[in-house]
């Protein structure tokens, strides 16, 4: 029986033990390393060489999706599947063109985690059903790059000056932008269009 290797990413220390001790009771998964921060994961990887690893999304330093892009981007001998508590729909659909392998929630019961592990390590893409179906309901983001890059930044409060000064752009362009995804995403204002995009996974 060839053992697959695994890494967990997850930035509560509780869930990270909890997976990493129900996987280990299976006879053909090994946990290799975990970590609670998004940029720990690429030198663990280089160290321990895990089959598949484990993303959560929001994590600190690098979100699961980012993560998953630089997995990509130096194409490492790896697959990426995202377990997240945050089943929105825009983030499946964000998190497979970042090349993760597979998507599923937090409360999927072991023996059904394990069998993605193994689905995804022979090389097929899992995703949660019932998110597959919300986020085809829902559609892809209505937004452009520059117009989510201001949302973000909206969503912490920063001023258009600011925001302009942190993206490089004039004062106008950023107004244009945030005019622009008000209307999108038919919101009142910038925070009310910041947090109806966060709720569909759109940031």
């Amino acid at each position: 029986m060839n053992t697959i290797k695994i890494l967990i990413a997850d930035d509560q220390q509780l869930i990270r033990e909890a997976l990493g001790t129900l996987l280990s009771l299976q006879p053909d998964i090994e946990l290799v390393g975990s970590c609670g921060r998004g940029d720990e994961v690429m030198p663990l990887v280089q160290e321990t060489k895990p089959d598949v690893v484990l993303l959560d999304i929001e994590m600190p330093g690098l979100s699961g999706i980012e993560v998953a892009t630089q997995l990509k981007a130096h194409k490492f001998d790896v697959r990426p599947l995202i377990v997240t508590t945050f089943g929105r729909p825009g983030y499946l659909s964000r998190a497979l063109e970042a090349g993760a392998s597979g998507f599923i929630v937090k409360d999927t019961p072991a023996s059904q985690l394990a069998e993605t592990i193994r689905k995804v390590h022979s090389g097929l893409r899992v995703v949660d059903p019932a998110l597959a179906a919300e986020s085809f309901s829902v559609g892809a983001s209505p937004l452009s790059t520059r117009e989510r890059e201001v949302l973000v930044s909206s969503k912490e409060g920063a001023s258009v000056l600011l925001i302009a000064k942190r993206l490089h752009l004039s004062q106008g362009t950023v107004r244009n932008h945030l005019s622009n995804a008000i209307a999108k995403l038919d919101a009142e204002n910038r925070f009310d269009a910041a947090r109806k995009a966060e709720q569909n996974g759109w940031l």
